[in-house]
């Protein structure tokens, strides 16, 4: 049997309040959107007595063998939805970790989604909600990777006609611990987002909105906020936000050939730090 390919898209939040915090963790709510940026996943059916998961390419270092992928089939084989069907599953990671883009969360959300949609699984919608928080706050959002909004009410509006967004996406050599920057919150924003409607995607309502946690970040590591304003000032995006916890930051262009331009100058100026064009899906 050949492996099947899965697409795992990185997640980019264009903006990101904290509104609250409930029991251990924080509400929050978020402007989502997909880059063409993806970790690749070959998985197909074998024959053993247990799982076989590994992980190679740029960004597999740091991965331990608790992971959102073996967290995953784990709680699937517990609830006995597997049906003792094991799966051999390569995981080729090229988006970043600690990155505030998803990566791991993302490729739990797409297995579970390829094993739904072949009807490995049967499943009901509550089951799925459930499962996919057991492994992460974020995981139902790759569920459809498409534009969404997240509301402080924990509700997600998806929508799928869009105007595509070209995006310079800059790593630099440290990762942030979401748990250890979360910590630091001690304010709280009055929720924005709650009657989601499609002209929050547009570039002219996004420069005017935040990510709670760059000042968190950036007093930990300002010099993310020194490559913050070099791309302000230096390469004519509409603007530049960190993507989740970070240490990821996005620059936002209306063209493909200003955002390409702004990427040969930042490899310029920063020859070591790991940068892609890209643009949402």
């Amino acid at each position: 049997m050949s492996f099947s390919q899965i697409k795992s898209y990185a997640k980019i939040n264009l903006a990101l309040n904290i509104v609250g915090k409930k029991t251990n963790l924080h509400k929050i709510e978020s402007i989502i959107a997909f880059i063409d940026l993806y970790d690749l996943i070959l998985i197909k059916k074998i024959k053993s007595k247990k799982n076989n998961i590994s992980f190679s390419g740029k960004f597999s270092g740091n991965i331990g063998k608790k992971n959102t992928v073996s967290e995953l089939m784990k709680i699937l084989e517990k609830k006995k939805f597997l049906k003792d069907k094991k799966f051999h599953i390569k995981v080729d990671k090229r988006i970043p970790s600690q990155a505030g883009l998803g990566g791991g969360s993302m490729n739990a959300a797409s297995i579970l989604k390829y094993f739904i949609k072949k009807k490995i699984i049967r499943i009901k919608k509550k089951q799925i909600l459930k499962i996919s928080r057991m492994i992460g706050s974020d995981v139902i959002l790759g569920l459809n990777p498409f534009n969404t909004i997240l509301t402080s009410k924990n509700k997600i509006k998806i929508f799928t006609k869009y105007k595509k967004i070209h995006t310079l996406i800059v790593k630099p050599k440290f990762g942030c611990s979401t748990k250890e920057i979360y910590s630091k919150v001690k304010n709280f924003e009055r929720p924005k987002f709650n009657r989601p409607n499609r002209n929050m995607f547009n570039l002219d309502y996004l420069k005017k909105m935040n990510n709670n946690l760059e000042l968190i970040v950036f007093s930990k590591y300002p010099n993310l906020k020194k490559i913050k304003l070099f791309i302000e000032k230096s390469l004519n995006p509409v603007f530049v936000r960190m993507s989740g916890s970070g240490s990821v930051l996005v620059a936002y262009f209306q063209s493909k050939k200003i955002c390409e331009l702004a990427k040969k100058k930042f490899n310029k100026k920063y020859k070591n730090y790991w940068c892609i064009a890209s643009k949402t899906i």
